[in-house]
């Protein structure tokens, strides 16, 4: 990694710059220290771009254990189609086991999705971002505009940094809209998951995820029972705290 740097003075710099130029930055600072979030959704075009920049590229993905039968065949593909190895990360079973104990599987419906996903998401994330000095999203701003719309391309991660290990977060895909995602995804002939193709623009789990209706956002397929501005499931807690 190269000298600290200013990131609002860089974020400034490349706010209106091209994904990959984005994702050069990243990886001229942090190399394979870089790590990219791989959702099992349309940022396999974040995957594509660093792929194409760095072929040890490091990719890791949460499995929850309560995603689409789709979206694990999709990861597979995505680490065959380029060759590379995709880090799943999994709940800890002495936090999960006691929850499903007492609540069930499918307390969120009665108590909100924040506990289930602090510990199928968060924790197993926290866990991983412990250990890296930054990484790359596929947050996009038109994605959720209750949550997401100020996404900036370059940030100290709000969340996850700590005294000890302050992470950066890049957002190469802030200012693209899904039109330009998937005119690239079509265009370049790059896998996608199937679900796409039935109405599910924004996957999450089975059971929290649903298709859209034609002219309805992407997210109110998803924890469609609770408030719209607060669609965020913890992984980029920090779009709400800069809300508040």
């Amino acid at each position: 990694m190269s000298q600290p740097f200013d990131v609002a003075e860089l974020a400034a710099a490349y706010a209106s710059k091209s994904p990959q130029d984005i994702l050069k930055l990243a990886f001229e600072h942090f190399g394979d220290e870089l790590w990219i979030s791989f959702s099992g959704a349309e940022d396999v075009v974040l995957v594509d771009m660093a792929w194409k920049l760095n072929k040890n590229v490091k990719v890791f993905s949460l499995d929850t254990g309560r995603l689409h039968p789709e979206t694990y065949r999709f990861i597979e593909q995505v680490r065959e189609h380029y060759g590379i190895s995709i880090e799943v990360l999994s709940p800890d079973p002495r936090l999960l086991e006691p929850l499903v104990k007492e609540k069930g599987l499918y307390s969120f419906y009665k108590d909100g999705h924040g506990e289930c996903c602090g510990i199928r998401k968060i924790e197993p994330l926290r866990r991983k971002l412990s250990t890296v000095k930054a990484w790359a999203t596929g947050q996009r701003r038109d994605q959720s505009p209750g949550t997401r719309s100020q996404v900036a391309v370059l940030e100290m991660d709000g969340a996850f940094s700590t005294p000890d290990n302050p992470l950066y977060k890049f957002n190469p895909l802030a200012q693209m809209s899904s039109e330009e995602v998937w005119a690239y995804i079509r265009m370049l002939e790059i896998p996608y998951n199937p679900l796409h193709e039935r109405g599910f623009i924004s996957i999450g789990c089975e059971p929290c995820t649903r298709p859209v209706l034609p002219n309805q956002h992407e997210r109110e397929g998803r924890w469609w029972w609770e408030e719209a501005t607060q669609k965020e499931c913890g992984l980029h807690a920090g779009n709400l705290i800069s809300k508040a």
